[in-house]
């Protein structure tokens, strides 16, 4: 049985994880029989969205506290995370990757990476095993590992922050998944897209099976 991390930025599209993808990437690795631990960083969020409104809230939301909503308390901070216990890494999206994992939201192409979510994947490609980043987090991957060939869909802006950082950028709609054989990265644009439910499960089904037919 494969074992992945599962790396969330929090709960909720517009300041977190997108709980669509998140869930789905959880069923699907199931699905395929594989297995999976949840982590997310012990930080604070950078800012609190009401989901109903899209307005700012005058609160402070921490990412670990707010991750373990998804993994319904089952979750661990990103600190604890050791490369030799897992065969993949998957990051889904929401804004929260950008904002929580990365500044890319504010800094685009000169954004930094958040210190373990960055050793998270160095130590992942080191040991050559499968990296999977789902709508806005193959950003994250990209700034990480520089020259990358992947996928965020179609957006203009974010292909742009994509190439300037090094990688090669390759246009995709729902379901299809870019794998860089080189890097072992496997990425799918999900959310990106104006997408349904059945769309990002076609999108999170198929990266899993993917990463899962490269550990054969």
């Amino acid at each position: 049985m494969k074992k992945f991390a599962v790396i969330l930025a929090g709960n909720g599209v517009f300041d977190g994880a997108e709980i669509h993808e998140a869930t789905l990437t959880l069923l699907s690795i199931m699905q395929n029989g594989g297995s999976y631990e949840i982590f997310a960083p012990d930080i604070a969020q950078h800012h609190v969205i009401n989901h109903l409104t899209g307005k700012e809230m005058p609160e402070q939301r921490n990412v670990l506290i707010e991750a373990a909503r998804i993994a319904r308390g089952k979750i661990f901070p990103l600190k604890d995370f050791r490369a030799s216990d897992f065969d993949a890494i998957i990051f889904p999206g929401g804004f929260g990757v950008a904002k929580n994992l990365c500044n890319f939201a504010f800094k685009g192409a000169d954004c930094q990476v958040n210190a373990e979510v960055e050793k998270a994947i160095l130590d992942m490609h080191r040991q050559k095993k499968p990296i999977g980043a789902l709508c806005i987090s193959p950003v994250v991957v990209s700034k990480v590992l520089g020259d990358v060939e992947l996928t965020i869909g179609s957006d203009p802006g974010t292909i742009t922050g994509i190439e300037k950082m090094g990688s090669k950028h390759i246009k995709t709609t729902h379901g299809e998944v870019v794998h860089d054989t080189r890097h072992h990265v496997f990425t799918t644009p999900c959310y990106m897209l104006d997408a349904n439910i059945l769309q990002i499960y076609d999108g999170t089904s198929n990266i899993v099976k993917a990463m899962m037919q490269s550990m054969l």
